[in-house]
């Protein structure tokens, strides 16, 4: 598993790079890669999303190749881009969401706030509302897109769209569960070692890869 800090990267841009590296790791020669990031300002919206749910006419979301519906990504928000071969371990999309969910989990508790599971929604939560968000996108039986993080970001753009299609959906952060300031690269830096084993316990490799 290789692990890559892009710091702040515009999407089309790491969206293109997703693209290179999904096709790689299917073909057997990239190996299963962690893109890790902030994106500058951008809403995206899954490819069956409904534009029912921005608010805001002034809004243009870039539609993509994930599930879910939209959601913003900007500074602040530590967004995961996991390049995984679900052939190579298992085809059970359903494990591989509920392991980014306890990956965020047991990230989330390292800083000392609990955050769980809502059934039939996709993400984490606490008492004060979506702490991350989890959209993905499978080709080939190689994952793209994934997990959005909300540590210190800026929460008022969420109030433009229904977060990820949901009316009245409160939003909130690391930073304003611990009640103080978080760094994004610790928190980075927490995902980073937590990855790779724990996909490794949920979703074993079947053959040896890169």
């Amino acid at each position: 598993m290789v692990i890559r800090d892009l710091g702040i990267i515009d999407f089309q841009d790491a969206w293109a790079l997703q693209e290179r590296l999904a096709a790689g790791v299917a073909a057997g020669t990239e190996p299963e890669t962690l893109l890790l990031l902030e994106h500058p300002s951008v809403y995206t919206i899954g490819s069956g999303g409904s534009e029912a749910n921005i608010l805001d006419p002034d809004v243009t979301p870039v539609r993509i190749n994930r599930g879910g519906d939209v959601t913003w990504h900007g500074p602040g928000q530590l967004v995961g881009y996991p390049i995984v071969s679900l052939d190579r371990r298992r085809r059970d999309l359903h494990c591989y969401l509920r392991f980014l969910e306890e990956l965020l989990m047991a990230v989330a508790a390292d800083f000392r706030v609990e955050a769980w599971r809502i059934p039939g929604r996709t993400g984490i939560w606490t008492e004060q509302g979506k702490l991350a968000s989890i959209g993905v996108g499978v080709r080939r039986w190689v994952t793209m897109h994934g997990f959005a993080l909300n540590v210190v970001p800026d929460l008022a753009p969420f109030a433009r769209i229904n977060p990820c299609g949901m009316a009245g959906c409160p939003v909130t952060s690391l930073a304003e569960e611990a009640g103080g300031n978080v760094p994004l690269e610790e928190v980075k830096a927490r995902v980073a070692a937590r990855f790779a084993g724990l996909l490794e316990e949920r979703l074993t490799r079947q053959e040896n890869d890169n």
